[in-house]
């Protein structure tokens, strides 16, 4: 019993695991980047600025 040459499946194989993981890591990035991690960012920058603002309106700065 002869068994069929597998030649160029392995290849195959590893290109599609490797374009999938690479388009999921990337979606996956860019999902919590823009997500999570600007809103959050512009929350605390906003936090921030309202505190800078309470405070220089003490302080009779405006």
């Amino acid at each position: 019993m002869a068994i069929k040459p597998i030649t160029g499946m392995l290849r195959r194989q590893i290109v599609l695991d490797l374009s999938v993981a690479l388009g999921l890591g990337i979606t996956g990035g860019y999902g919590w980047w823009y997500g999570y991690h600007v809103p959050a960012v512009r929350h605390r920058d906003a936090f921030y600025q309202k505190l800078e603002d309470e405070r220089a309106a003490a302080l009779g700065l405006n």
